[in-house]
This record gives structure tokens, sequence and C-alpha cells, in this order.
């Protein structure tokens, strides 16, 4: 009876291992050196000045992930659900403006007033003040756009896209966040900017090679970008001349690390006032998720665990400010995580709006 026991325990124990070592995920993990964490010192020494924040109620909705004064003074946010929804600043007479069927990440207004969105399903769109859609763009010839995330409208109407992978479809791997997670354990570095102009319709790529290509904010005078390298703690200043440039291959006179080795998963970037940059952390670091950087087959296994299992990086609320030459002029944190995936903030004479992934409502401090 206990010899039969004993077999059965082994082959149970046999078929675990080879269920953790040999089943198929669908990431294709490339090893990499994560830089030690620079923990929370000097400017971004731990405080509580992103705590208490004053909230609006979005009756439901969840996920302002992006937040944007538009031309006609209103306050336009997106949400999970697809809907973009339009308020007063203070969030009274708040209305759904427009459902994309998709995911709006971000987006920005040109000169005509209409709203440019990055619809991480259906790519680039163009929303006219009226609500009518158009898709812009959704692929570079045959090459699909798979993850629309950050855009930004530049003076001459040229238009500048974040595709954060172009291995993993949030519409076909369950989500955004979903989405996201696979490409940054799998750091094979498939993320890429794109430029649209609108006078030729034409789509081209400005920079590819990044971890997860993320928010995206352009320079003063619009000769370069700002973008975020999300899975490897980084933001690039880009040329916006550059073409086709392979950022895996390191900097040169058109690409230079502006930040690096940060204390989170930088997100969103938003232009505030008096010039600076504002930026937010999705999460913090994480020490084994680090530890795993040069061993592929460890992130590998970690998919076949239960996702409560995963080694997803605790909330912590966290947004910076900094100068277009790199330094770091404003901190917000919350360490308790109360308002969750602080992705960046919206800067107004008044308020400072906090943008969310997944909060139930919309953050925000007064100046």
């Amino acid at each position: 009876m206990f010899k039969k026991l004993f077999i059965g325990l082994g082959a149970v124990v046999v078929a675990g291992l080879a269920y953790l070592l040999a089943w198929p995920v669908p990431i294709a993990p490339v090893a990499w050196q994560a830089p030690p964490a620079p923990g929370y010192q000097g400017p971004h020494a731990p405080n509580q000045r992103l705590a208490n924040l004053q909230m609006i109620d979005l009756r439901g909705e969840i996920g302002p992930e992006h937040i944007a004064i538009g031309k006609d003074g209103k306050l336009y946010t997106t949400v999970l659900s697809g809907n973009i929804l339009r308020m007063s600043p203070d969030g009274s007479a708040q209305e759904v403006f427009i459902n994309t069927g998709g995911r709006v990440l971000g987006f920005d207004f040109d000169a005509a007033g209409n709203l440019i969105a990055a619809d991480a399903v259906k790519g680039l769109l163009s929303v006219s003040p009226q609500g009518q859609v158009q898709v812009l763009a959704d692929r570079i010839g045959d090459d699909p756009i798979r993850y629309a995330d950050g855009v930004v409208v530049a003076r001459n109407g040229k238009i500048y896209l974040s595709d954060a992978s172009t291995r993993f479809a949030p519409k076909d791997w369950g989500g955004t966040f979903e989405a996201s997670v696979l490409d940054i354990l799998e750091q094979s570095a498939t993320g890429r900017v794109l430029e649209y102009d609108p006078a030729s319709r034409a789509v081209r790529v400005v920079a590819r090679g990044l971890s997860f290509a993320n928010g995206v904010a352009l320079s003063s005078d619009e000769q370069h970008l700002f973008v975020n390298e999300t899975g490897k703690y980084r933001v690039w200043k880009i040329a916006v001349g550059a073409q086709d440039l392979d950022i895996a291959q390191g900097g040169n006179a058109q690409a230079q690390v502006l930040l690096d080795n940060l204390p989170g998963y930088p997100d969103n970037l938003m232009r505030g006032l008096d010039g600076k940059i504002w930026l937010g952390f999705a999460k913090p670091r994480n020490p084994t998720i680090d530890g795993m950087a040069g061993k592929p087959w460890l992130r590998a296994l970690t998919l076949r665990l239960p996702r409560a299992l995963w080694p997803i990086p605790k909330a912590y609320g966290h947004v910076i400010a900094f100068t277009e030459d790199g330094k770091v002029v404003a901190d917000l944190q919350d360490p308790t995580g109360a308002y969750p995936e602080t992705t960046a903030i919206t800067e107004t004479p008044e308020r400072l709006y906090v943008q969310s992934l997944h909060a139930k409502g919309l953050g925000w401090l007064k100046k």
C-alpha cells in the first residue's frame, strides 16, 4: 500500500516538474542585466506629498489613464470601458464624449481641436469635436500597430506615437496590463516610436528596439522626443528626424538616455507648466524581477505559476517632474499606494490631476 502511495506521489512530482520546466508559454525570454535598484534616496527620498488626494467620482468608471484639457476648456479622460469622458475641470457636468470600442491610453489635441488618440486596440485615431471617429493609422505597410500607447501632436501637425510592443497586442492577450507584463518579462525590446504625417498619411519608424515604449513628449523646440522605456527603467531623448534608429544598439548623436536606473516603471509623460515634464511610475521596482533579468528560464517558469504567485510589484504612488536637461525638480509619493498605478500628472494653474491605470476615481491636488 505504501509502495503504491509513494509511486503515486512520485508520479505527481515528476508531472509537476515537467509542467514547470516544459509547459509552453507565450514568451521567449531574453537575458539582460538590470542595474542595481537605486532605492528611494536623493531626489526620490520618501515623502507623503501624494497622499490624501481629493477625488472626482467617475460614476463607476475605472482607470483615468490619461487626462487633458481640451480646446473647449473641458477636462477629458480615458477609462477602461473604452469611454472618453468629458467634464468641467471641477468634475461637474460629466458626460461620455465618445466610446472608441477599444482602450485609449494616450491622447492629444491637434490645431483643429480634434482629439488624437492612441487606442491600444484600434490604433491611431482622430475624433472630431462632434465625436466622429476616424482611423488615421493601424499599420505600417503590412505590419500592424499592435499596442498604440502614448501620443503627442507637434505644432507642424505631425503626430508621434509609441507602439509599446510589436509582440503582444492587448486585444490578443487579455488587456493592456496583461500584454505589458508579457512584454516586460520577455525583454525582447520590440517597442518603437512612429511618426504619422497628416499631409501625406504616411507612417514611418523614428526609433525601435525599446523595452516597452511608453509615454512620449516633445521638447520645447520640438526637435526631440522624450520617450519612456518602461521595461528598462529609463527615459530617452530622441531626435524627431531619426529614421528607423535601433535603440537596442545603444545611444548615439540622435538618441541619448536622459534619465537612467529609475526607482520604478516609468509610464506616461506630460508637459507641465514652467518647462517641466511630468512622469508617473505605474509600479516600483521589484528585487525578484530584477534578480531574474539574467535568468530567462526562470521568467518562463514564472508564467507557469498561478497568477497569484507572480512577482507583481506592490502598489506605491509616485510621480516626478524633470527639466529637459534631466534634472528632477519635483517628487511626490504615497507609500501606501492608496491611489493605484500613478501613471503621470496633468498640471493646470490650479490643480495637479493624477492619472491612473486602475483607480476608481480621478485624484487631484490643489496647488
